[in-house]
């Protein structure tokens, strides 16, 4: 049985970083950053937004599902709204546990953090996503603080309580 761990939340929470950890902490496992798909779309005509994340979550699944396929494990680090359900419902018929982590971070944190690495341009984005990942309630069992941790503390903790996080 293969796994996928899903990792959401806002920009600046440490989803790429504790994703990668656990990547590379692993063996037969391939990481997918929804970043790096999204950031295909160039040149000057482009989808609309709410499009292009059709599109991305469809190539997301699809490469998922190739992996899965060749029977490797998949750390996924991508913001995840309200496509959870659809995404899982694409893997039926997959033998695959599925754990879901929604990381947060306390709104000064993130605004620091966002403003250290030179991305004060996301402040007002990660805020908003903050809010609306944190207020939804299919996402409240799934939430995770990373305020007061270093990412090696956090990874360690999770891996002790990925059974809390299963889908």
């Amino acid at each position: 049985m293969n796994r996928i761990y899903i990792f959401s939340g806002p920009c600046g929470v440490g989803k790429s970083t504790i994703s990668k950890m656990l990547a590379e902490s692993m063996e037969n496992v391939v990481l997918v950053h929804g970043d790096d798909i999204h950031s295909m779309f160039t040149g000057k005509n482009q989808p609309p937004w709410d499009e292009q994340l059709s599109i991305v979550w469809q190539n997301t699944l699809s490469i998922t599902k190739n992996f899965l396929e060749h029977r490797l494990d998949i750390v996924l680090d991508y913001v995840v709204e309200d496509e959870l359900e659809w995404f899982c419902r694409g893997l039926s018929g997959y033998d695959v546990e599925i754990y879901y982590v929604v990381l947060r971070a306390d709104e000064d944190v993130l605004v620091q953090r966002l403003q250290e690495r030179g991305n004060a341009d996301l402040i007002d984005r990660s805020l908003f996503l903050l809010n609306q990942l944190e207020n939804d309630p299919a996402n409240r069992r799934y939430l995770y603080n990373t305020t007061n941790q270093s990412p090696k503390e956090i990874l360690e903790d999770l891996r002790n309580r990925f059974h809390e996080f299963r889908l």
